[in-house]
C-alpha cells in the first residue's frame, strides 16, 4: 500500500470538520488549557511559509495537551482593521471590507491545507460590527473611568464626582494638569463644560490635542514611519506638523502596576527588559529654575526633572523641547529670527527622526536661567533631541557628566564645568556616581551618590524641588485620521465629549466611496455630512484597539449580551501560553495588559494579567536567488563566472531555481523581460548566487505554503518547518532540505505498510530492545514537547523510526504507542495509520503513553578491555556479573586469548562499570 498523502490528508480534514473534532466547550470536568497565537493581519499577499512557524508550534503544544487529558482552547480569528487593510484596499480600488472578506478567505484556505486544530466555531473578525460592539463597549468602560491613586486601581468616574461634590480634588491629584486645585464649593459653582473639561484630565480614555504629520499635497495625516527627513516617503511631499484632536489612553497610571506585573510572568527577560526600558522608571528630583525674562518680567520659571541633581552645580547650559510653552516669552529679540527658522525646521520632522538623528543641532534663545543655588547664569537653548512630551520638555545639561550634553558644548562653544576632578579628562563626558564633588558649594568633597538626597532636601526647604518619580512612557495615542478603523461611540455636543449608551452599540462605520481626509485633515469621516449632523467623532480608533482584548472575545465569542460571560473568564483565565513575535513588545502586549487591569479592576474579570506564558518565535529569513546580467546584453552568466565580466545582479523567483540551479526554461517564461535571455552555463548548469535576507514578495523569494503541501503534503511540512531549528529563534528557508523530512514519514509508513506485500505490522510481543527504544522515544518526545524543542523532537522520531527499521519490529504493541506521540506533529499520518490498525477511535483523543523505566535501564555494560594497557577489544557484560564471572568471560574472549598469546597472566583489573585492564 503506497502512501498518498494527498488523498489522507484531504480525507481527514473533511472528516474532523464534519466531526467538529476541534470543537471546544466551555463545560469540562478536565482541567483547562488556553493556547493563542498572535492573530494576523489578513493582506492581500497571503501566508508565505515563515507566517505559519508560530501556528506549527501552538498546534502541536495544543494537541500535546489534549493528549495529556485537558480541555484546550485553541482559537484563531483575524485582525482586520487597520492601515495595512486600508492601504491595500486603495492600492486595489476596492473597498476595505470586500478585500479583507477576500483576503480572509484565501487565508483561511492556506490554514486549513496544513491541518490546524483551531477551534473555528470560535473565529473573531476585529471588523465584524458585533466584534467592534463590544470594542466599543471596552472604550466606554475607560472614558467612563479613573485610576485612583489611593486604591491603586480603576474606578467608575462617577463616584469621583461624588467625592468632588463633598470635598473638591484635595485628595485626587490631577493626572492630566498637577496644576488644576478647586474647593467643593468652587466644584459646584461649575459650570457642566467647565467640570467636563476638568473631568477629562482625569478618564483613563480622554481626549485632546496632539501633533500629527500632515501632508497638504497628498491631503493626508501620516504616520512617522512615513515621513522621511521632512518629506512623504511617497512621493517626496513637503510634511508639516499640525494639531489635531486626539483621543489617548492614560497608561501612564498604570506603570508601576505594568512594571510589579512582569514579576508574576513568563515572559523572556529580554521582553521583560523591552518593556521595562520602554516603561522608563526613575527617580529623581523635579527642579524649578528662576528665568530672566527678556521683556524684563519676572516669576518666569522653567521646571526640570534631573535623576542627577546632586550634578546642580555642573550645570552649563539649559535645553528645552522646540515645542515648549516658554519659548515665546524668553527668547530674545535677537534670537528671535534664529529660533523661529530652527522651530520651523523642527515641525517637519518625526518624533523618531529626533530621537535617532546623531547630528547635532539647536539655537540659543538669549535667555538665562539661575542656577538657585549659586546665581551663576545659565544660557537657554532649545534643541530637536529634548521632546516636549518627556518628562517636563526640558534638561539641565551638565557636560562633563554626560556624553550627550558635552557634544552639545563642544559644538557650540559652550564652556565646561568640571566638577568631578580628576574624574573629567576634557575629552569625554563621565557619568559616574562615585566621584567626589568640587566647584560644588556646599556640596564639596561628597561622594556624588551621597549628595542626591542632600540636593533634594536643600531644594524642598527652600520650596524650589521636589522628589518625584518620572516614567519615560508616555500616554498611548488612541486615535487615527482613517477611515477602516472601529468608530469611537462619542457625540460633541457643544465643545463636550458625550459617550453613546450602550443601547446605541455598535456605532457602524458608514459606507464610503474614497477615503480622503477632512477638511482640516480629520479622518474621512468627516466627509460624511450624516455623519458630522450627529455631531459624532471624527477619527477611528487605532488598529491594536480590537486586539488588545480579542483573546477574551474567544472565550464566548457568539455572546450577544456582554464582552464575555464572566463564568466563561473565570474557567479559561488567563492564555496559558501566547506565542508571536517580538516586534509587539512595546505596542500590543503593553496595551493588551493594560485593558485587562482595567477590566479586571471594573470587576468585568477576574485576572490582571492576560498572559501566563509568552513564546516569542523567530523569523523565517528567506534564502534568495540571484542571476548575473551581463551589463547591456541578454546574457545571463552563472555564479561562478562573474569575475569575467561586468554584470547586474537580479532577484529571481526561488520558485524556479532547485537548490541553486535555475530553471532557464521557466525563468525565460517568468517575465517578458527574460524571453530573449541566453545562459552562459558552468557544467552543464545556472548556478545561481545565494544570500539570506528578510522574506518579502519584492525580493521573490517567499514560498507558498500551498505549493510545499501539495508536493510534499502538510505533515512533511509542519515537520520541516519545526526541524529548521529552535522555535524561538530565526533561521534561513530552504526547500531543499524539506526531501529527508518527507523520506523519514515514507519510511515511518514502511514500518506498517510494505509496496509490495501490503501490511506489515503484527500483534507479536515486543522484545526488550524495541521497549527500550519506545520508551526512551517517550521520555525524550514528552521532555522535548514540554520545553518547546520540536526540533530536537523531530530529530528523535527519525532516530526511533531508524532504530525500529533496524530491528525490523512491525509490532502494534510499539508502533501504536509511536503514532499517538507523532500526531501533534503530523496529524495526517498518524489518523490514517491508527486507523489502519484497527481503532475505532480518533487518535485525536488517544491517552499519551507513560514512560516507564525499567524498560530503559541497562542491564549491561560495554567494557573497553586493555592488554597491557592497550584498548584492544569491547566485551558487553551483565552489570549483575561477579568478578570472578567477568575473569571468566573476557579470558575466554577469542580476541582476547589472540592479543595474550598463551603467555603467563599476571592480573586482571576489573573496574565496576568503566574498565578492564589485562596485564601478562
Amino acid at each position: 500500500m503506497e502512501y498518498n498523502f494527498s488523498a489522507i490528508e484531504k480525507k481527514w480534514q473533511a472528516q474532523w470538520k464534519r466531526d467538529h473534532a476541534y470543537r471546544v466547550s466551555n463545560e469540562s470536568s478536565k482541567p483547562k488549557f488556553y493556547v493563542l497565537d498572535m492573530f494576523p493581519y489578513p493582506s492581500g499577499s497571503g501566508l508565505h511559509v515563515g507566517h505559519p512557524l508560530g501556528y506549527i508550534a501552538s498546534d502541536i503544544y495544543s494537541r500535546f495537551k489534549r493528549l495529556k487529558g485537558f480541555n484546550v482552547l485553541h482559537p484563531m480569528g483575524y485582525d482586520a482593521f487597520g492601515l495595512p487593510a486600508e492601504q491595500y484596499a486603495i492600492e486595489h480600488g476596492v473597498h476595505p471590507a470586500v478585500s479583507t472578506a477576500e483576503n480572509i478567505s484565501a487565508f483561511r484556505e492556506q490554514l486549513d491545507n496544513i491541518g490546524f486544530c483551531f477551534d473555528w466555531d470560535r473565529e473573531v473578525r476585529t471588523s465584524d460590527p458585533s466584534y467592534y460592539k463590544w470594542t466599543q463597549w471596552i472604550f466606554l468602560q475607560l472614558f467612563n473611568s479613573y485610576y485612583n491613586r489611593l486604591t491603586q486601581k480603576a474606578e467608575p468616574i462617577a463616584q469621583l464626582v461624588a467625592l468632588f461634590e463633598k470635598e473638591g480634588n484635595i485628595k485626587h491629584v490631577c493626572p492630566g494638569d498637577y496644576a488644576i486645585r478647586f474647593s467643593a464649593t468652587e466644584w459646584n459653582n461649575y459650570t457642566h463644560k467647565q467640570q467636563q473639561d476638568i473631568l477629562m484630565n482625569y478618564r483613563l480614555a480622554f481626549c485632546g490635542y496632539g501633533e500629527v504629520n500632515w501632508c497638504e499635497v497628498l491631503g493626508t495625516v501620516l504616520a512617522n514611519d512615513e515621513v522621511i527627513n521632512g518629506v512623504s516617503e511617497r512621493g517626496g511631499h513637503p510634511v508639516v506638523k499640525k494639531k489635531l484632536r486626539q483621543w489617548y489612553l492614560r497608561i501612564t497610571e498604570y506603570a508601576d502596576r505594568l512594571l510589579d506585573g512582569l514579576q508574576t510572568i513568563d515572559f523572556s527577560e529580554a521582553m521583560k527588559e523591552m518593556q521595562t526600558n520602554w516603561i522608563g522608571k526613575s527617580s529623581g528630583a523635579e527642579i524649578s529654575f528662576q528665568v530672566e525674562a527678556t521683556d524684563g518680567r519676572n516669576g518666569l520659571h522653567l521646571h526640570v526633572y534631573t535623576t542627577r541633581p546632586d550634578t546642580i552645580f555642573g550645570v552649563d547650559f539649559m535645553v528645552v523641547a522646540p515645542e515648549h510653552e516658554l519659548i515665546e516669552r524668553i527668547t530674545s529679540e535677537e534670537q528671535k529670527e534664529t529660533v523661529e527658522a530652527y522651530i520651523a525646521y523642527v515641525k517637519s520632522r518625526s518624533e523618531r527622526e529626533r530621537q535617532a538623528e546623531k547630528k547635532i543641532t539647536g539655537a540659543f534663545t538669549g535667555a538665562y536661567a539661575l542656577n538657585p543655588f549659586d546665581g551663576r547664569k545659565i544660557p537657554v537653548w532649545i534643541s530637536e533631541y529634548v521632546l516636549a512630551g518627556y518628562g517636563t520638555g526640558a534638561i539641565m545639561a551638565v557636560p562633563c557628566g554626560d556624553e550627550r550634553d558635552y557634544k552639545f558644548a563642544k559644538h557650540f562653544n559652550i564652556p565646561i564645568t568640571n566638577i568631578i576632578g580628576d574624574a573629567y579628562n576634557g575629552e569625554e563626558a563621565n557619568a559616574t556616581k562615585d566621584a567626589k564633588l568640587e566647584n560644588s558649594g556646599f556640596l564639596n568633597g561628597m561622594v556624588m551618590r551621597d549628595a542626591m538626597d542632600v540636593v533634594i532636601d536643600k531644594l524642598e526647604d527652600m520650596g524650589i524641588g521636589k522628589r518625584k518619580v518620572n516614567y519615560k512612557m508616555r500616554d498611548a495615542a488612541f486615535s487615527r485620521q482613517r477611515y477602516w478603523g472601529e468608530p469611537f461611540p462619542i457625540q460633541w455636543k457643544n465643545g463636550v465629549a458625550v459617550a453613546l449608551s450602550e443601547t446605541e452599540l455598535p456605532l457602524e462605520l458608514p459606507a464610503v466611496d474614497h477615503y480622503s481626509p477632512g477638511p482640516e485633515g480629520e479622518g474621512p469621516l468627516a466627509n460624511i455630512p450624516e455623519w458630522v449632523a450627529r455631531e459624532l467623532e471624527t477619527n477611528t480608533m487605532p488598529g491594536y484597539a480590537g486586539s488588545s482584548w480579542y483573546f477574551l472575545r474567544y472565550m464566548d465569542p457568539h455572546n450577544q449580551n456582554a464582552f464575555c460571560d464572566r463564568k466563561a473568564s473565570d474557567y479559561w483565565n488567563q492564555v496559558d501560553l501566547y506565542i508571536g513575535g517580538t516586534e509587539h513588545a512595546v505596542g500590543h502586549l503593553l496595551y493588551s495588559r493594560l485593558w485587562t487591569k482595567v477590566l479586571c479592576d471594573l470587576g468585568h474579570i477576574g485576572f490582571d494579567e492576560p498572559f501566563r506564558k509568552l513564546l516569542n518565535q523567530g523569523m523565517i529569513q528567506g534564502s534568495s536567488r540571484f542571476v548575473y546580467r551581463i551589463r547591456g546584453t541578454h546574457q545571463y552568466v552563472s555564479a561562478g563566472l562573474i569575475d569575467r565580466y561586468e554584470v547586474d545582479k537580479l532577484h529571481v523567483d526561488v520558485n524556479i531555481v532547485d537548490g541553486v540551479e535555475l530553471d532557464t526554461k521557466a525563468f525565460k517564461q517568468w517575465k517578458p523581460d527574460f524571453a530573449d535571455a541566453e545562459f552562459i552555463l558552468e557544467d552543464g548548469k545556472y548556478i545561481c548566487g545565494v544570500e539570506v535576507e528578510k522574506m518579502s514578495k519584492s525580493k521573490f523569494n517567499t514560498v507558498n505554503p500551498n505549493t510545499l503541501v501539495e508536493k510534499f503534503g502538510a505533515d512533511t511540512f509542519r515537520m520541516y518547518e519545526m526541524f529548521l531549528g529552535p522555535v524561538e529563534q530565526s533561521k534561513p528557508w530552504d526547500t531543499k532540505g524539506i526531501e529527508g523530512v518527507h523520506r523519514f514519514i515514507k519510511k515511518l509508513w514502511r514500518l506498517f505498510f510494505d509496496e509490495q506485500k501490503g501490511k506489515q505490522w503484527n500483534e507479536e510481543k515486543a522484545t526488550a530492545a524495541e521497549l527500550k527504544v519506545l520508551h526512551r522515544t517517550i521520555k525524550k518526545i514528552e521532555d522535548d514537547t514540554e520545553r518547546f524543542s520540536f526540533n530536537t523532537a523531530v530529530s528523535t522520531f527519525m532516530i526511533c523510526v531508524n532504530e525500529l527499521s533496524d530491528l525490523k519490529c512491525h509490532k502494534r504493541e510499539v508502533l501504536e504507542s509511536l503514532l499517538i506521540m507523532l500526531t501533534p506533529y503530523a496529524p495526517h499520518i498518524a489518523e490514517e495509520l491508527w486507523h489502519q490498525l484497527g481503532n475505532t477511535s480518533s487518535v485525536l483523543d488517544a491517552a499519551y503513553p507513560k514512560y516507564n523505566a525499567s524498560f530503559t535501564a541497562e542491564s549491561e555494560k560495554e567494557y573497553p578491555v586493555s592488554i597491557n594497557g592497550r584498548v584492544r577489544t569491547n566485551i558487553s557484560i551483565s552489570l549483575d556479573a561477579t568478578e570472578e564471572q567477568v575473569k571468566e568471560i573476557v579470558l575466554g574472549n577469542e580476541m582476547v586469548q589472540k592479543w595474550i598469546e598463551d603467555k603467563p597472566l599476571k592480573k586482571l583489573i576489573f573496574v565496576k562499570g568503566k574498565m578492564i585492564n589485562v596485564v601478562i
